[in-house]
């Protein structure tokens, strides 16, 4: 009996032993070296996640990049398909219309083939080869605001009375500087190219050509001089033209006032035009 107590004594004490130590062996070791391992194990899946987190952050950022690049791509394309899709003359058509508007803003001097270029997104060797240059874009557009001009002063020349012809033809000039406001500004504007060629004065010239006819068969009526008429319609076309360019700028009266009275200062000073004028200062 005293030697199996001892034995159970022996097997007690080595198993309290072991408790104290950490648990059995069988149960994966002490709980500090389970805490540890647990630990590491966490701190790892962590890292890992994290990296795997930047990896897709950073596979979206290409994807974001790659799509970019792909539609700059495509735009580039489109605006390369556009300007081909375009004809010489519809090309050349849509510089006279920038090069008109650039004209009237800036003005021709403070215009340039880059800026013209630009705004019709095209390379200014484009430009060159429609019209050789600034100046001859700024010809062009000056000569197709002539003629459309002049085309309505006379289409509006339909006949009638001396001074309905007189009206007519100043509502002519106030409907094209209402209507065409651009290509006014652009003829009145001074350039190089309009001092070389004297557009403006090339311009009331040619329509007070129109205008001197009405004026001629009115001086004969009443006996006067018919080869003053030239130069009395110069003078007639210019009032209209300046008052026309004020007008532009303050809008008011409304253009029907603003004709009439031009009309009646016209006519009315007809009236009382002296065959022999005199000058009183002199």
């Amino acid at each position: 009996m005293n030697e199996r107590s001892g034995q159970r004594s022996v097997r007690s004490t080595k198993s309290a032993k072991e408790k104290s130590a950490g648990g059995s062996p069988g149960r994966g070791g002490p709980p500090a070296g389970r805490a540890a391992g647990t630990s590491a194990g966490g701190a790892g899946g962590g890292a890992g996640a994290a990296a795997g987190t930047a990896g897709t952050a950073g596979t979206a950022a290409g994807t974001v990049a790659g799509e970019a690049a792909e539609a700059s791509r495509r735009a580039r394309g489109a605006a390369a398909r556009s300007r081909v899709r375009m004809t010489g003359k519809q090309r050349r058509e849509q510089l006279l219309d920038v090069g008109r508007a650039l004209f009237a803003e800036r003005g021709f001097d403070a215009t340039s083939v880059e800026e013209i270029a630009a705004k019709a997104g095209v390379s200014k060797p484009v430009v060159y080869e429609h019209f050789g240059g600034k100046e001859g874009l700024y010809a062009v557009v000056v000569d197709r605001e002539m003629e459309s001009l002049l085309d309505r002063v006379t289409s509006a020349l339909t006949g009638g009375h001396p001074r309905e012809l007189l009206e007519q033809a100043a509502f002519a000039l106030l409907d094209y500087i209402d209507d065409s406001t651009d290509g006014f500004r652009i003829l009145v504007r001074d350039s190089p190219v309009a001092q070389s060629t004297g557009t403006f004065a090339s311009l009331i010239s040619d329509i007070a050509s129109q205008v001197e006819g009405i004026l001629g068969v009115e001086f004969k009526n009443r006996g006067y001089d018919a080869k003053l008429a030239p130069m009395y319609s110069q003078a007639l076309v210019g009032m209209v033209a300046l008052t026309g360019q004020w007008w532009l700028d303050v809008r008011r009266p409304r253009k029907a006032e603003v004709v009439a009275h031009l009309v009646n200062l016209a006519w009315n000073g007809l009236d009382g035009l002296e065959q022999r004028p005199r000058l009183w200062t002199r």
